[in-house]
């Protein structure tokens, strides 16, 4: 199960994200879209929708999972150092995730009626994994500060990972790992799978023509006595 879940699993994640995204927009554009609800519930989306977003982008992995921990080193930040980096970005940034991410879950579900009727089987799975992928992954990086950063997984995800990206995988490196942070990883795999048939697909349509375009000029219709 090890083989499977660590070398084989991530790249039927990868495959299924990146076949499955093109084939969706070649095949099914029209349905490429966030399914709106903002006209259903407006006043709500205004705070939740910006914390979650401002969290996501907050706390990327990048150096991390990407960045080899010599080469950190390399330029000048000790283990001490990093952690401390980590730590002052990831908490502003999983607060705001995590809040950010309950409060779309309560205009989602415990809102307005008309929101639950617009609420996909599709939409309740990705919002259970989603959840589940925000905690394990807030809970990991809480346990392991207060044990005094016990567990490196710089010295075991982060080389798992990028021998994934070079076709080679060591699954070897993911025996020792604990429970929550082996569930955060299976989580995110399970995420990937169901990216291209959900409304995360937005993501990558950014409206760059959006930042020049001109400003289209509403006028308010005033009645008539």
């Amino acid at each position: 199960m090890n083989e499977f879940f660590w070398g084989v699993l991530p790249y039927i994640a990868f495959t299924v994200l990146i076949g499955g995204t093109i084939a969706r927009y070649v095949l099914m554009e029209r349905g490429w879209t966030t399914k709106s609800s903002e006209f259903l519930s407006k006043n709500d989306l205004k705070i939740a929708g910006p914390m979650f977003h401002l969290g996501l982008f907050m706390g990327g992995h990048i150096i991390g999972v990407l960045i080899p921990k010599v080469c950190t080193e390399a330029a000048g930040i000790n283990e001490h150092l990093y952690h401390i980096i980590a730590l002052a970005g990831g908490i502003p940034a999983g607060i705001l995730f995590f809040l950010g991410f309950l409060l779309l879950l309560k205009r989602r579900f415990l809102g307005k009626d008309y929101m639950q009727v617009n609420t996909s089987c599709m939409d309740r799975w990705l919002y259970l994994v989603l959840f589940l992928a925000i905690l394990t992954g807030c809970a990991g990086t809480l346990s392991n500060a207060l044990g005094g950063f016990a567990f490196d997984y710089r010295a075991t995800i982060s080389p798992w990972f990028r021998s994934l990206l070079a076709f080679s995988p060591d699954v070897s490196l993911m025996e020792g790992v604990p429970f929550v942070f082996r569930a955060h990883m299976l989580l995110w795999m399970v995420t990937a799978i169901l990216f291209p048939f959900t409304r995360l697909v937005h993501c990558l349509s950014f409206p760059f023509l959006y930042l020049t375009r001109s400003p289209i000029v509403y006028r308010r219709k005033e009645s008539r006595s």
